[in-house]
């Protein structure tokens, strides 16, 4: 088998384990993460109703700035706080995916937390 094919598997396998725990609801909505080799995406997920209830990503117009990963997840976890807190959201279920608890994603959740969104 394909090493990256393996690899995937091994991903999806990793995130439906994860996922088969989370469910979002309105007042409680999921924090789904996604990183792609340049940018990292967060949504605030509402699972009854399958729609998002947020979003925020380093891909924004605002944070056209050069700079590293770990100072542009400062203003992502902020970001995504703010707007919760404008749709009056004050708790949330982190929904890490097929990542680890580990590095950038560990200091967005610390940044949420530190922003007032509780998970």
């Amino acid at each position: 088998m394909n090493s990256r094919k393996k690899l995937h598997q091994i991903h999806a396998k990793r995130a439906r384990r994860v996922r088969s725990t989370i469910l979002g609801t309105a007042q409680r909505p999921r924090l789904s993460v996604f990183k792609s080799n340049k940018f990292i995406y967060v949504q605030l997920i509402d699972d009854s109703i399958q729609k998002t209830i947020a979003s925020a990503s380093t891909r924004m117009k605002e944070d056209k700035t050069k700079s590293n990963n770990s100072e542009k997840v400062v203003k992502l976890g902020a970001a995504i706080a703010k707007k919760a807190a404008e749709k009056k959201i004050v708790k949330a279920i982190f929904d890490r995916g097929r990542y680890k608890y580990h590095g950038i994603i560990k200091s967005l959740v610390q940044e949420v937390r530190k922003n007032g969104l509780s998970i």
